[in-house]
């Protein structure tokens, strides 16, 4: 048994159903979409990818961080 718990919506320029818990652009490059086509889900994918609203806000706030390199 498979339990998938994410949004989706079937998106009619693709003719599939499509994860709403990515970003409109991520979608579009997945699908390959091209520029300026009007998307039928416009306004129902999550502005941020893969953290939740709370995560989102924290990480806007907190100071970006220097990755060291190991070489």
């Amino acid at each position: 048994m498979s339990i998938f718990d994410s949004p989706i919506g079937r998106c009619e320029a693709v003719k599939e159903m499509v994860l709403l818990d990515e970003t409109q652009t991520e979608c579009a490059r997945e699908h390959a979409c091209p520029p300026g086509r009007a998307c039928p889900l416009d306004g129902c994918f999550t502005p941020v990818s893969g953290v939740s609203a709370e995560h989102a806000a924290a990480m806007a706030r907190a100071p970006a961080k220097r990755r060291s390199r190991t070489r």
